[in-house]
């Protein structure tokens, strides 16, 4: 009886309704540029590297890299950076544009890339959906 309707009522939406949720997936991506969960990283050099930059890493140096100043480079995000855009994560179509790590890399990037990141965003997509649904 009511213990069902409570079940029912806590799967709003389903998994492949969510992972439809375009418009919403690129509003999570809008805020997590601009307020990441962790504003800044560092890594640590496992052999000696030159940066895109030409600046010179050597083994065992600490890099740290501002995620959240990243969020907010003109050189990065065009002109209107400051402004919450989530169309920018759209296609024209409305599609979901995945977006390079490395320019947005609050899940991280490359080998050391977030294994959960696709369930993150149906969870926080599950969240806010049934939270706007109610």
């Amino acid at each position: 009886g009511e213990k069902e309707g409570e079940l029912r009522d806590a799967e709003l939406f389903s998994y492949e309704e969510l992972k439809c949720m375009a418009y919403l997936h690129g509003a999570l991506c809008e805020s997590m540029r601009l307020y990441p969960p962790i504003p800044l990283d560092t890594k640590i050099a496992s052999g000696d590297d030159v940066l895109p930059d030409g600046t010179v890493v050597r083994k065992g140096w600490f890099v740290a890299y501002n995620i959240y100043s990243m969020g907010r480079m003109e050189s990065i995000w065009g002109k209107d950076f400051m402004e919450f855009r989530p169309e920018r994560w759209l296609k024209v179509d409305g599609s979901f544009e995945v977006e390079n790590p490395f320019k947005f890399p609050v899940f991280n990037a490359g080998p050391r890339i977030c294994l959960g990141k696709e369930m993150a965003f149906i969870q926080m997509k599950s969240v806010v959906a049934s939270l706007l649904h109610r």
